[in-house]
């Protein structure tokens, strides 16, 4: 099952890596094919799997609320980690971010390996309430730190910006709202979206692969062995029980534990660079959680 589920994920990601180093891919390209994926394809693909359920979406409440708990707690302790462990204010932001943020495009294809699509659609509606409550913990904290001096407004304006113009907010929303109104597509319809999701998943993975670079460790590997620590050890750990408190089972629990195992988002990096935070740590932490999580997700994956 583990072999099953994760090798085919890692391997799209070395070959994103291969194909840069070899100079069949470079940043032209990589930055063209995320902007596709994010604001296209893999938003498309959630409507779809979201919203091509006949029987309506059941939200999996138990499941969101061990997700959104656990999210909190993590946040907290990263800014106890950073008070305590000496995290300068410049790169503050980004170590708080990157403890808690996930990367999405890893997650549905592990999912889709391990759970099918029931896994995919459950974790669609997770991450549409886990996604708005992350930017607005992420970018609240980033300005905190940035030491530019915001109005509270033009901070809520900001937030609420990112979230209404969020493509994967919008196409979770969009899904569980067709859903519970239609239901299921025309066949033509279908495989029109079919076939544009068949493009999602290898492009994210092979962008991925072609953004990794181990330059930007020199000097922050102490900090970014932590915050990988908190995302992909304390996060999954805090999850379980949290799981389980909340007397989730079957397959949303898989769900759950897939979740808190992935590793940070790469959107930590865009975010930070944006905000006056340290971007070159985030790529440490991306490039440093990215090759861990293989550990992490296999814990994940051998409870299913």
């Amino acid at each position: 099952m583990i072999l099953n589920s994760l090798f085919p994920v890692f391997s799209l990601i070395a070959m994103g890596a291969l194909l840069r180093s070899i100079g069949l891919t470079n940043s032209i390209f990589l930055k063209t094919s995320d902007r596709l994926v994010y604001y296209i394809f893999f938003p498309v693909m959630l409507f779809w799997k979201i919203g091509g359920s006949s029987a309506g979406v059941t939200i999996p409440w138990g499941l969101c609320s061990a997700a959104v708990t656990a999210v909190v707690l993590l946040y907290l302790l990263s800014l106890l980690y950073i008070r305590l462990g000496h995290v300068d204010t410049f790169q503050a932001g980004a170590f708080s971010q990157s403890c808690y943020r996930f990367n999405t495009y890893v997650g549905v294809a592990v999912i889709l390996n391990a759970l099918g699509e029931a896994g995919v659609t459950q974790f669609g509606i997770l991450i549409g309430f886990a996604i708005p409550l992350i930017n607005v913990l992420a970018v609240a904290t980033l300005i905190w730190f940035s030491g530019t001096q915001t109005h509270a407004a033009e901070r809520f304006r900001f937030t609420i910006r990112a979230l209404v113009s969020n493509p994967l907010i919008l196409a979770c929303v969009a899904g569980i709202a067709y859903s519970q109104w239609i239901g299921g597509f025309p066949v033509f319809v279908d495989n029109s979206l079919r076939l544009i999701s068949l493009v999602t998943l290898p492009l994210a993975l092979i962008s991925i692969g072609g953004a990794i670079t181990f330059k930007d460790l020199r000097g922050r590997l102490a900090h970014a062995l932590v915050a990988a620590g908190f995302k992909l050890f304390a996060l999954p750990l805090c999850g379980y029980f949290l799981l389980k408190g909340f007397q989730v089972t079957g397959i949303a629990f898989h769900v759950g534990m897939i979740f808190f195992a992935l590793p940070t988002s790469t959107a930590i990096y865009v975010l930070s660079s944006q905000l006056n935070s340290d971007a070159e740590f985030a790529s440490a932490v991306i490039v440093l959680s990215t090759l861990l999580s293989f550990a992490s997700l296999s814990v994940a994956v051998s409870l299913v």
